[in-house]
């Protein structure tokens, strides 16, 4: 019971980053969410300004902050449900050993090189 050698639940990495990413989609959807809370909240409040307080009341003015707050809503959907899963955690991941690989690759051609120009068994040989 108060043993030393309990075992800790461990994760390897692959669940981990599973874990985290469904941690961040999570964080997403929910401001996600919030953000149509605060649009619907907020288009009444405007609604209610133009119209029952009377605030510019020769022009209906509420029906373009309306829709200009509805565009960045439309972009907030774009980026968290269509960008999201072409540029997600995979294509980093992608990318990121595409670009591992063209950095061994080149590190292997330099080494190459300086071999040809420096052959080891030259540098080890001591002069005569």
């Amino acid at each position: 019971m108060f043993s030393k050698n309990k075992k800790a639940p461990s994760l390897d990495v692959e669940q981990h980053e599973l874990l985290e990413n469904a941690q961040i989609r999570i964080k997403q959807k929910k401001r996600l969410y919030t953000h149509f809370v605060i649009f619907l909240i907020g288009s009444v409040f405007l609604i209610l300004v133009n119209k029952i307080l009377k605030y510019g009341e020769e022009y209906n003015w509420f029906i373009w902050g309306i829709t200009f707050w509805a565009f960045l809503f439309v972009i907030h959907i774009f980026n968290v449900f269509f960008t999201q899963k072409f540029m997600g955690k995979d294509w980093e991941r992608l990318q990121r050993e595409k670009l591992v690989s063209k950095q061994k690759k080149r590190i292997l051609e330099i080494q190459k090189e300086i071999e040809t120009e420096f052959p080891t068994h030259n540098i080890n040989k001591k002069k005569e």
